[in-house]
This record gives C-alpha cells, structure tokens and sequence, in this order.
C-alpha cells in the first residue's frame, strides 16, 4: 500500500499542483520531444513530473524535502527515466546540466526569484523554460519601461531571454490554495547576448546600480552605488541617454548601449 503524501510545508512554501488539465497545458507548451532532458525544480507529489517523464528521454527532479523524496521515489517507481535528486535549488550546480536542457517547474514561491537568476546564469546549458510563478513576478520578467511592474529582474531576463506570459492558473488548482494569484511564463533562452552586448558582467552590475534608488535621477543612483560620477556622465553621452531620466524609463536597448559605453574605457582600479 501507498504511504499517504507528505503534508505541505508551510516554511518550503510547497503549494501542490493538483489539476490535471493545468499539467497538459504546461507540458503542451513545453513542446518536449522523446531525446531532451527536462530539469524540474520541486516536484512535490509528482503529478507533473510523472507527464515530464511520459514526454521526454529523462526527467531530473531536484526536490528539497525528504519525506517527498521518499514519497515519490516509491510513487513514481515505475519512472525509469526519472533522476530524483534530493538538494536545495539554490545550491544545485546547473552547469552540470545537459546542453539543451528543458526546464519546467511549478517553482515554490518563496526562492522563486533567487532561483530564476540561477537559472538564467546557466542559460548556456538551458534551451527553454517552462514556470509557474507568482502572478506578481510573471509579470515582473514581461513587464515593460515605464511601467510600475518593470525593474532589475525585467531587465535581466529579458536580456536573457524571449519572455512571454502564457496562461493564468486558479487558486483552486493547488492544495493548499495560495493566497496570491498564479502564471505561466515561457522562455526561450536567447543563443547570443543581447544588441551586441560586450560584457555581461558589467551590464548586471549597470542595472543592479541604475535601479537601487528608484526615486533617483540615472545618475545619482549610479553614483550612490558608488560609480564614477565623470565615467558615468560620459557613458551617459555616449549612450545618448540623458542623465536626468530614472531607470524604469531605459529600455532594454538603451541599458545594453549604456553597458557597452562603460565598459569601453579601461575601468580605474578603485571603481570596482
């Protein structure tokens, strides 16, 4: 007989994806095919995983909590392609990954976020993502300029990645039901950096520093977190981008024109 599933855990924040129709639509629009590998983050009770492991060459399963790894390594037995893992997300070493990689998950809300940057730092293993994340931050990575959802994780994923926000996801298809609302987002991991972006690095570090004062001018922020005012106003120019503009303004294009005009002089040894 069949152990009853763990209950959810509260501080894991562990919502379990229980509707079979949502399960179709994900895997549907994650176009697997019979040789990929799939990487999903948190597979609960597995209803996903087991249709992840139906549609694709192996399924590897990173589940941090260890009466669910025991529950589903007795539940989904019968999975010979599944490579369950028990870790922590944010410690799994993604550059391990397959090339091609075929990330879907219902990612739990709580490291969701921290866990997205992750996993667009190892985007050159990765060819595709398929998530579902809280409403606020699905429309977070689609938002555009000048909008109120638009920041740093727009910015970043974007430059990463082909974004689109492909179905809303009741309450009610989850047990327990969460108190916030539910989305789909698809990403296409884009195989060279963005508009000819020089150094990834420095752009990162650009829009951390552009969005850190929010209520500041461009310029000020970037000065607050501590770069060059006179290197910074001549990036500014050769950008084209008027210094007394704010960052939510920028578009994706202009943040990598003002990321290519830092980093062509040599950066001074005490702006680092």
């Amino acid at each position: 007989m069949t152990a009853p599933p763990p209950r959810p855990l509260k501080r894991l924040g562990q919502h379990f994806l229980i509707d079979p129709n949502i399960v179709r639509k994900i895997v549907a629009l994650a176009k697997l095919r019979p040789e990929e590998t799939v990487l999903e983050i948190g597979p609960g009770r597995g209803v996903l995983t087991r249709a992840l492991c139906a549609a694709a060459k192996t399924v590897i399963a990173v589940e941090l909590d260890q009466h669910l790894v025991a529950y589903l390594q007795e539940t989904l037995g019968d999975c010979r392609n599944l490579d369950l893992r028990a870790g922590d997300a944010l410690k799994f070493s993604y550059d391990t990954l397959p090339d091609g990689t075929v990330v879907v998950a219902n990612l739990p809300y709580n490291v969701s976020t921290p866990v997205l940057f992750k996993l667009l730092a190892a985007r050159d293993r990765i060819d595709r993502m398929v998530l579902m994340l809280q409403t606020e931050v699905a429309r977070r990575l689609v938002a555009q300029p000048a909008t109120a959802d638009y920041g740093i994780l727009s910015v970043l994923t974007q430059q990463a990645a082909e974004v689109a926000l492909a179905f809303q996801v009741s309450s009610s298809c989850f047990r327990p039901r969460p108190d916030v609302g539910s989305a789909v987002v698809s990403l296409v991991m884009r195989p060279h950096s963005y508009g000819g972006l020089a150094d990834e690095a420095q752009f990162v570090r650009i829009v951390r520093a552009a969005f850190a004062h929010r209520r500041k001018t461009l310029s000020n922020s970037l000065r607050d977190e501590g770069l060059a005012p006179d290197r910074v106003a001549l990036a500014l120019a050769e950008a084209g981008i008027e210094p007394g503009r704010r960052a939510e303004t920028l578009t994706l294009e202009e943040f990598v024109s003002l990321a290519n005009a830092w980093t062509q002089w040599a950066e001074p040894a005490g702006d680092r």
